[in-house]
């Protein structure tokens, strides 16, 4: 019914629909955390970083050995790899995370996948790091910092699922909810207008082509319902340092909590 709704609000209202879609685009969900997650994240040295207008939170896990930053899809939050930085600190790594802009307990306001790219590449820096991981929407967030600041170097880079084209993600959602072709138009137009950058020409399979990674490894759920595994082998064919895993059993989220997955990400680190 809301679906069906959707789509006569289309057709009479576009304009108040791309903006309500607009709205919706630029303001991510704050998810509540499970009790694992905020137990990792309360032993972490945190920090408060001040980027674009937002207090970012910084959280630092401390080791002996080389050092990693992890990077959230998008509505997610550094939480979400709790699992993967407890591995990761018994095996002696310093891990960064952090909490994108309007993220998690980063404080809230309209922001946007391009601050969210800025803030990576800045975060890279600051850290002074050359091993990444990613979850989903991350991917497009990383290899878009690393195609604009390509004088970083990584050594090795996960990405736990990544979409390809924006587009795409545009097209999943307008046909979720039911929104128009003419309605996605005119929100792309808007994105373009308030961005000044052609949202088409925003694909990780084009972006990995020149970045400076040395050595990458994608893993994507054969069932994912949220990016089809299809974009994440797209980008893979078109990255000739990339290794492809796929998986089955962990959907989209539970691919960061799976033991099997973990400890293939730790052991290509160490």
């Amino acid at each position: 019914m809301k679906k069906a709704l959707v789509k006569i609000v289309s057709g009479l209202f576009p304009n108040l629909l791309t903006a309500f879609a607009y709205n919706q685009l630029t303001n991510p969900q704050v998810r509540k955390l499970r009790d694992n997650e905020l137990k990792t994240l309360d032993k972490a040295e945190k920090e408060s970083f001040l980027f674009k207008g937002f207090d970012i939170k910084l959280y630092t896990w401390k080791g002996e050995g080389k050092k990693i930053l992890l990077i959230h899809g998008w509505e997610g939050q550094a939480g979400n790899f709790s699992d993967l930085i407890e591995s990761l600190i018994q095996v002696g790594y310093t891990v960064y995370a952090f909490d994108g802009p309007s993220h998690g307990y980063s404080s809230r306001g309209r922001t946007s996948l391009f601050e969210f790219t800025e803030l990576v590449g800045v975060l890279i820096r600051k850290f002074e790091v050359r091993d990444l991981v990613s979850h989903s929407f991350g991917g497009v967030a990383t290899t878009y910092a690393l195609f604009n600041n390509k004088d970083l170097e990584i050594d090795k880079y996960v990405l736990l699922t990544t979409p390809d084209k924006f587009t795409e993600r545009i097209d999943d959602v307008s046909e979720m909810v039911g929104i128009s072709n003419n309605v996605k138009n005119k929100l792309i137009q808007r994105l373009e207008k308030e961005t000044n950058i052609d949202v088409a020409s925003l694909n990780v399979s084009e972006f990995v082509k020149s970045i400076n990674v040395k050595h990458s490894m994608i893993i994507h759920d054969k069932n994912d319902k949220v990016i089809p595994i299809s974009r994440s082998r797209n980008v893979h064919k078109n990255w000739s340092v990339s290794e492809f895993k796929e998986i089955n059993g962990t959907g989209h989220f539970r691919i960061l909590r799976t033991n099997d997955v973990i400890a293939d990400v730790v052991d290509y680190f160490k």
